[in-house]
This record gives structure tokens, sequence and C-alpha cells, in this order.
């Protein structure tokens, strides 16, 4: 059984619950849209989840938000497919959904109310976009990326021994 978390905006006007295989918050993402909508340390930590096990109170306080996505490689945007969703009251990022990927739902670690697990070592991804304030705390364990890492969240869960079943 998945491990139930809890999660709210700063308000109190959005409340859900989902459940996660995959809860440890070790992947710290420095990209510029993670940065720029919850991550005031210089990155978003984002968690794994169910997405068919969502429940939600305060629907109707619910913004969407769909970023732009520019690189060096390419001089146009493009929409991301990717639906991060907030609070419209006070602006609180709360979770993460492509439709991409619809088993998936990707809560924001700082939105999460429950007790998480200690992560035993971190992976800093996206440094290619990192801001150049920011100087990431990276442990002797640590993995750092350019861009994303080599294990996803559920290989990495399960190669550390701390998939929930």
């Amino acid at each position: 059984m998945p491990l139930l978390l809890k999660g709210s905006c700063r308000c109190g006007a959005v409340r859900f619950e989902v459940g996660s295989h995959t809860p440890v918050p070790y992947q710290l993402c420095y990209c510029s849209i993670c940065r720029k909508q919850q991550g005031g340390g210089g990155y978003a930590i984002n968690l794994g989840a169910n997405a068919e096990t969502l429940k939600i109170v305060g629907r109707r306080n619910l913004g969407l938000y769909r970023a732009e996505i520019e690189d060096d490689e390419h001089p146009h945007c493009e929409i991301s497919s990717g639906e991060r969703r907030f609070c419209r009251k006070c602006g609180a990022a709360l979770w993460l959904f492509d439709p991409s990927w619809p088993d998936l739902l990707h809560p924001f670690a700082s939105a999460i109310d429950s007790h998480l697990p200690k992560a035993p070592k971190k992976v800093h991804l996206m440094l290619k976009y990192k801001a150049g304030w920011i100087e990431p705390a990276i442990g002797p364990d640590d993995d750092t990326f350019d861009l994303y890492p080599e294990l996803s969240l559920a290989a990495w869960h399960h190669a550390n021994g701390l998939w929930v079943d």
C-alpha cells in the first residue's frame, strides 16, 4: 500500500491527499520553471505519486499554469504539456501533472504536510539552468546532472531500498 501524503496550500483553501510509492524528497531541480514557481532556495523538490489516488478539497480554488519552455538550442518557445497546479488565493504551488504520463502526479515536497522520509543522498538536476547566485550544497554521495538524471523516481527509490509497497 502506498504512503498517503497529505498536502495543502499556505492559506488552507486547497487540501489534497495522494498515494505515493516514491515519497523521499531527494531530487533538487534547478530549472528556471521549478525555481521560479516554487523554489525559493534556487531549486524545487518534486515527489512521485499515483494520479488516480488524488483527492482534492477546495478544487474551485485551483489555478493552472503551463510554462513556456525555452532552451539554448531552440530559439522558439513551446508550451509545456505539464499542468502545474497552484492555489489561486495564496499562490502556493501544489503539484505537477502531465497528461503524457497519466498515471503519475508530482506533488511538490514544499506543499506536503505529512512527515516525509529524509533522503540518504540527493540528486541535483538541471544544473545547466541554475541561477548564477545559487551555490548548490552537494554532498559527497550526491549525484549531479546538467540535465536529467539516469534513474527515474521509481528506479531511484527501488535502487536505494526506499520503494513503499
